[in-house]
């Protein structure tokens, strides 16, 4: 499927950036956790927190797509194409 040069997330790209450098910070964190040898409930909470933020990411991303390109796609004969990956989309990001 042929993707639009131009980034539906172009206006959320920075607070995108910032909240994957948070994240990687969180997973550094997890790492010297396992090497510190921690409670794993402590490690299993940090582990959701990081899910919980990668989730975040993911909406914005969705939200940016839906509102960019699969609303430029409805103006064109490329509809189902759109409304088909943006299914598969949403059965990816759920599981």
């Amino acid at each position: 499927m042929e993707h639009e040069n131009s980034c539906s997330y172009c206006a959320s790209k920075e607070d995108i950036k910032r909240r994957l450098k948070k994240i990687e910070g969180q997973i550094k964190g997890i790492q010297k956790m396992v090497e510190d040898e921690k409670y794993c409930v402590d490690i299993l909470i940090q582990i959701a927190a990081v899910r919980a933020a990668l989730n975040k990411v993911g909406l914005i991303l969705f939200k940016d797509h839906t509102r960019g390109c699969v609303a430029r796609a409805m103006n064109t004969d490329r509809q189902e194409e759109m409304i088909e990956e943006l299914v598969e989309i949403i059965l990816k990001f759920i599981r």
